[in-house]
Formats: C-alpha cells, structure tokens, sequence
C-alpha cells in the first residue's frame, strides 16, 4: 500500500525548525483524490504542513497555550495517528513519530471515503507506513549520533528511500542492507537497471525460503485449569537475483491434516494477497474464517533476508505433552516427571532438554534419581536438575524420571528466589528444537516457488520450543485459562 509523502524535521529547543528531508509522490497523490472523492485534501507545502504538526502537537512556544480541540480532557490520544488541520480540511492519518531532535512524517494513502474516518485497523497502509518510519529512524539514529554521521546519512537518504519505496510503495524497510548494496556497485557500472533497484547479484540465482514455528504451552494436569498452547510462525525469505526488479511468487502448503494458518500479516513488499487469507482470525467467533490455502505471497524482493509473513495456527494437541508432581517434606521434595511425544510428531530432535528449577529453598545437596530414558545433571548453580532427553524419544514415546532432592541448610546470596515458586508451586520447562518439521504441518514446496529466470530455491523449517512450562499439579500455579463448567 503506497504512502503520499514521508518528512523528516529537525526541531531543536530554541532553535528554527528545519525540513531535513521532504518527498511526495505525485502518482499517489491522483490515486488519493480519486478514492477520497469529496472527502479529498491536498498536502499542502512543507511550511504549512510544518505549522500544522506544531500546533497538533503543541511543540512550539505559540502553541502551548490551550486549546480547546487538543487539550480537552475528553480527547485521548493513544495512537501516533493525528488530524491537522489546515484552510482546505481535515488531513488525516498523520503518522508523526518523534525521536531526538527529528520528528519523522508519514502520510499513507487511504483507499476509501474519510468522512467519517474509517478504523485504523481496517488501513493496511498504516502498518506499512510505521514500517517505513521505523526503517528510517533506526538508520538515522544507528551509530555516535555525531551531526556529521547524521548529516552524511542524510545526504544519503534520497537514494535509499528511492530504493526502499519506488513510486510510494513501500517494499524494503531494511535501509542498512540498501545501503551496503549502493556502496558497493562500482562507478563504472553500466548494466541497466530500475532506478530503485541499483544492487547486483552476487553469485548464482538463489531464494531462500525458512519456515520457523515456535511453539508455546502451559500444562496442568488439572481438571479445573485448561492446558493451552500456541503456534507462532515466521517465514523468512533472501533473494539474490539479478538487479532488474524480479517478482517472485512464493507459495506455502498444507498437507491434508495440516492446521490452517491464521493472523496472517506479510512484509511491505508483497504486492497482493487473497483477502480470504487475512481475514482468517484465531479469534474468530465461527469457523468461517478458516482457510486452508494454498497461501501464495507475490513480491518484489527486498535486497536482503526479510519477514516475508508471520503466522499463528490453532493446532490439535502440544508436541509434547507433561505431567509433574512434586512434593516437600522438611529440606527434602520427592519429584515425578512424566513425559509423551505425541505420535504424530516427528521424532528427530537436535536437542531436547528438560530443566527442573527448585526456588527460595538454597542449593541442592544431594539428588537420588531413576530416569527412564537420558541423564540426569546438576546445574552449575547447583540449583537447577537438567534432564537431558536427547535426539530421540523411545520406542514408546514415553519417559519418566522420579527422585528425592535434598537442600543444604546455609543459605547464599546468589540463591535462586521467585514470588511465584514459593513452596510446592513449581515448573519444568522443557527446551527443544525438531528441524525439516512444522506443527501445522506448513512446507515451501520447490514448486511453488516462482521466479525468472529460474534460480536455485533452497527450502527449511524446523519446530521450536518456547516458554514451554509443566506447572506441579499438587500445588497452585498461575492460570492462564479455567474451566466454568
């Protein structure tokens, strides 16, 4: 979604305020007036846009008196979304984000009536401007913040920002990496290519296509307190190909019993998608808004490794599903753990690890143990048992481990503590990583990947654990979902 103009202004203390940088894109601006229609208003020039946002924000001296509209108590502004008001109308969406002494502007190109003003959720625009913003304000403010560096960053910016958002369509927020790809193109160079497009291929045609999937869950063991799980996905794209802008197409897949992916959000650079694909909510009240694919992402590849999307999905049953009991008695707590890879998972794990925390109690003195499968270790802390699980479960899928812990009477002053675990309230979290495997069940086939001329695709995924807890189910813990019923 394209963007009508992107400022930059330096507003020092005390000081008159300068225009840094200024770009508008007229080809966008047609498009604006002919979806606004009546509800239309022209950006005006730099001075009065400028005198405007000052006034909205109340940062001049002349400004900071009341008034009315801004200052009532019954106005509460919770975005970087503002209104300005000017002789013509209302402009609106502002995107005004202030950091040091620059304050960054964006107005995106809304694609519809703004009387009355739509919802901010409902304009993709928005996302893809703070997108931009944000590319920007880290590029200017990496580095010792010196005037030279940021005026020569400056100087720089209206060839990155021609790269990062050709005719106002925003497809690259990564401005180091464009960087890098000017400064390294000979002066000599004569090959021909898109204006916003000067980096070259290095090497042979290639895409990169990553599929990782993170899974998070809270177990119980509890009939009063749900367990819960979720599945967060990312896929992760790098395009080395020539520099006359390719469009590339990449498509993900489900298998039959797959798990469809939901709150799909893309990077800037994806051309169109199919609204059917967005609007698939985990929230949703109805399954309506299920939907299963294929999901297909056409792009104009931005010139290093980016999100290409992000995903969640609602899938049947945790990887691995626990069972933890611990009881104490004096300096002593007797531990059952109980462990199951659930069948339909792949078992084929780069690590898989189980650790055991004991809080607010000092440092274990001595552990007798019987594990069923791997080994068991003691934290260099010494207040910590690591069950070491390994690269594969057994035959049966099922583990086990059981022991009494004994605690040392003399307290130190780097003993573990927690207001949480306090008494029999206790986790293991378990940390694993399962590669060339996704919970939904989500690949990138090599036929689904779309591009000429042909290049080499290169395709992964892999699973892994995050914030995986098995909460001691013969105390209280912390609950995230309980049942009414």
């Amino acid at each position: 979604m394209p963007i009508r103009g992107l400022w930059i202004l330096d507003h020092k203390n005390g000081q008159r305020v300068v225009v840094r940088f200024s770009r508008r894109y007229p080809t966008v601006e047609k498009r604006a007036k002919a979806f606004n229609k009546t509800s239309y208003v022209s950006i005006p020039d730099d001075n009065d846009l400028m005198k405007a946002l000052f006034l909205e924000l109340g940062l001049t001296d002349d400004n900071k008196n009341f008034v009315e509209y801004r200052d009532n108590c019954s106005r509460i502004n919770k975005t970087n979304v503002y209104t300005l008001s000017l002789l013509e109308g209302k402009l609106w969406p502002v995107l005004s984000i202030q950091k040091a002494n620059f304050i960054y502007v964006c107005l995106p190109l809304v694609e519809q009536l703004l009387i009355p003003p739509p919802p901010l959720i409902t304009i993709n625009s928005i996302s893809e401007a703070f997108s931009l913003i944000s590319g920007v304000i880290t590029f200017i403010n990496a580095g010792q913040n010196i005037e030279a560096e940021i005026s020569s960053k400056l100087t720089q910016l209206p060839v990155l920002i021609t790269q990062a958002c050709p005719l106002g369509s925003p497809i690259d927020t990564n401005l180091f990496a464009l960087h890098e790809n000017v400064a390294s193109i000979p002066a000599s160079q004569t090959h021909k290519t898109s204006a916003w497009k000067t980096s070259r291929q290095k090497g042979k045609a290639q895409i990169d296509v990553s599929i990782i999937e993170k899974v998070t869950s809270t177990q119980y063991d509890k009939g009063d307190d749900s367990d819960i799980w979720h599945v967060f996905g990312t896929v992760l794209c790098k395009c080395n190909l020539e520099a006359i802008t390719p469009n590339v197409i990449v498509g993900l897949n489900l298998p039959a019993n797959g798990s469809p992916l939901q709150d799909i959000l893309v990077h800037p650079c994806v051309t169109s998608v199919d609204s059917s694909m967005l609007i698939s909510s985990s929230v949703a009240i109805t399954d309506d808004s299920t939907f299963n694919g294929p999901y297909k992402f056409p792009f104009i590849p931005p010139s290093d490794l980016f999100h290409l999307c992000y995903y969640t999905s609602q899938v049947p049953v945790p990887p691995i599903l626990g069972f933890y009991q611990m009881t104490e008695n004096a300096s002593q707590v007797q531990i059952s753990v109980k462990l199951k890879l659930h069948e339909s998972v792949k078992n084929g794990f780069e690590y898989c690890d189980a650790k055991i925390p004991f809080f607010n109690r000092g440092q274990i003195k001595h552990f007798e143990y019987k594990v069923s499968y791997g080994q068991l270790e003691l934290s260099r802390e010494k207040s910590i048992l690591v069950w070491v699980i390994g690269q594969k479960f057994p035959k049966s899928l099922e583990i086990s481990l059981t022991g009494t812990v004994t605690f040392s009477s003399e307290r130190h002053i780097n003993d573990p503590v927690d207001s949480i675990c306090v008494g029999a309230t206790a986790y293991v979290k378990l940390s694993f990583r399962i590669p060339d495997y996704s919970l939904t069940g989500c690949y990138a086939d090599q036929q689904t990947v779309f591009s000429s001329p042909k290049p080499k695709i290169l395709t992964s995924r892999e699973l892994i654990s995050a914030d995986y807890y098995i909460w001691n189910s013969k105390a209280p813990a912390p609950v995230m979902c309980r049942s009414f019923f």
